[in-house]
Parts: C-alpha cells; structure tokens; sequence
C-alpha cells in the first residue's frame, strides 16, 4: 500500500484533528508520532533519516496510507518524490498561536521529560529541537522564522494541484474537496488542544519495562 497523503505541517497545525480526519475519510491509518511512541523500532529509521541517510520509506510506512505531524512532515519533500501520485497537505495555524502551543507541549516536553534519552525522545530531540530549530526552539522570533520558512518551502516545493493549504477551521469541504470524497455527516474532530496533550502522549506510552 502506497502512502497517498503527505502531512507537511509542523506539529501543533492541527494535526492529531487531521489524522483522525484521514482516517475517518478513507485514509487510514495514518501515520504520526503517536505512532513512534507505540512502536520504539521506528525510531532508529527516523533518525537515520535525520542525519541524512537512506531509507527504506516502503518498509517503514508499510501498512500507511497517509501521514502527518513530526517525524513525517520534516520529510515531506523526499516522500512526495517517493510517492509521485500522493496528494499533500500544508496544516497551518497563525505563527504565534503555533509557537505558544507549541513551547507548551511539544517542547517543553521534549525539554523535561525523563524518557529523553529513549529511542523516540532521542530522535524527537535531535530532529526537531537540533536539526529543524538549531536549539533555539525557545526563542521565539527564531522558531517563528523557521515555521514560517518551512511553510514557504512547501508552498514553492510543490505544484498548486498538489497541495492543500488547510486550517482546521477550514473543516471538512476544502479537505474532502481536495481529496475527491464525500463530506461526512460527523463534526471536523477537534482535539488535542493544549490541555489535552499531556494525556494524549501519556496515554500513547507503552507501560512495559521496555518502554522509555
């Protein structure tokens, strides 16, 4: 099974509402960190895809048919080349309201965490807070400068017919316009706000011995 839709936006655009969006469309499962988080073998392959090395993109996202959020949107460029037929999605949110929800969650997480030198935190680390940030995900006027630099780059990456540039506002008709199914009867899924992101990671994680 092919992937067919790329998720290129960074993580807290939005993007536990998409997955859950896919695969209510059709488009399931869909691949995101929460998927790392359950399965800890994944994470060597991302991180050698951060550092640049080849990877069996096939062999890692078996049994995919969509994905979004980190580690998978850093590498929306070499998967849409992978993937020729795959449609791709920009999730986007106003720069500042990202970057406050996202040095509320995601970093303050990766910053704080005990499990930081796991498998998934090490690689989480090193992609996102070294490689995409430089280490100053912290600095704000910074980590807007990338967001909005990793947006453009997608933007001008990829031919118009290709790409989605979607808000979870937006809701369901631009989405299932784009992706040439019906609208749903249900409500666009809304989750994962602020509050409810600690519980959603704490809940992902395995509680065995193995688990980081």
């Amino acid at each position: 099974m092919a992937l067919q839709v790329i998720g290129a936006g960074f993580g807290r655009t939005g993007t536990l509402s998409l997955k859950m969006a896919l695969e209510t469309l059709g488009f399931g499962p869909c691949y995101h960190m929460v998927e790392v988080i359950q399965h800890p073998e994944h994470a060597p392959v991302w991180q050698q895809a951060t550092r640049g090395n080849p990877v069996d993109w096939d062999a890692l996202l078996d049994g995919y048919r969509s994905g979004v959020d980190w580690p998978l949107c850093a590498f929306w460029s070499p998967l849409a080349e992978r993937y020729p037929d795959a449609k791709v999605i920009l999730s986007e949110r106003d720069p500042k309201t990202w970057f406050k929800s996202a040095s509320e969650t995601i970093f303050q997480l990766l910053d704080t965490a005990p499990d930081g030198n796991s498998a998934q935190g090490s690689m989480a680390r090193e992609l996102i807070l070294e490689r995409t940030f430089d280490g100053r995900h912290l600095d704000e006027a910074h980590a807007i400068a990338v967001y909005k630099a990793h947006r453009q780059a997608v933007i001008e990456g990829l031919p118009a017919d290709r790409l989605l540039r979607f808000r979870a506002a937006d809701g369901w008709a631009p989405l299932c316009n784009f992706l040439g199914v019906p609208v749903p009867d249900s409500p666009y899924p809304r989750v994962n706000s602020t509050d409810e992101f600690t519980r959603t990671i704490g809940a992902s994680r395995p509680t065995s011995s193995s688990e980081p």
